[in-house]
């Protein structure tokens, strides 16, 4: 059972509200904290684990350095993205970025980590989401909002 205070940041985390204001504070706020403590902390990562994820643009193949939220995969030694955009309408940008570039770094705890992102379909994404819904219960509020599937994304060392 989750501890008050997570219950109460998945309920407002599942806000429409929370929804709208998040995805422009939240990504600001853990790049200027992780480039002041030189990979040491992500604000976002006291609730949930988190990253940095540079994989270039798709349409500019310029880097881009988003900090995410994921679901490491400690036995495996992978991470689970979840573009859930927070329940907004349109795919992520990085969803696209690493569709088209799935060879991306990551920014660990602190270590640099070379990475090949592989889009999740089917029964494997199925038990993904299975996992990612225990993981984090909000994700399915967000996907009822929205007629896309969220994308998941399986990150693995290079």
């Amino acid at each position: 059972m989750a501890p008050p205070g997570i219950k109460l940041i998945q309920k407002v985390s599942s806000t429409r509200a929370f929804a709208r204001v998040a995805p422009h504070f939240i990504p600001a706020m853990d790049r200027a904290v992780h480039r002041l403590t030189r990979g040491k902390v992500l604000v976002s990562a006291q609730m949930l684990p988190g990253l940095i994820l540079t994989a270039r643009g798709a349409k500019t193949g310029l880097p881009r350095r988003t900090p995410l939220a994921c679901m490491p995969e400690e036995e495996a030694g992978t991470w689970l993205l979840i573009g859930s955009n927070f329940g907004r309408p349109g795919h992520p940008a990085w969803t696209a970025n690493l569709l088209a570039h799935p060879d991306a770094d990551i920014n660990w705890k602190g270590e640099d980590v070379p990475v090949t992102a592989r889009l999740l379909e089917s029964a494997e994404r199925e038990e993904a989401w299975a996992a990612a819904l225990k993981f984090w219960p909000p994700y399915a509020t967000y996907q009822a909002r929205v007629e896309r599937e969220i994308r998941l994304f399986r990150l693995a060392r290079r």
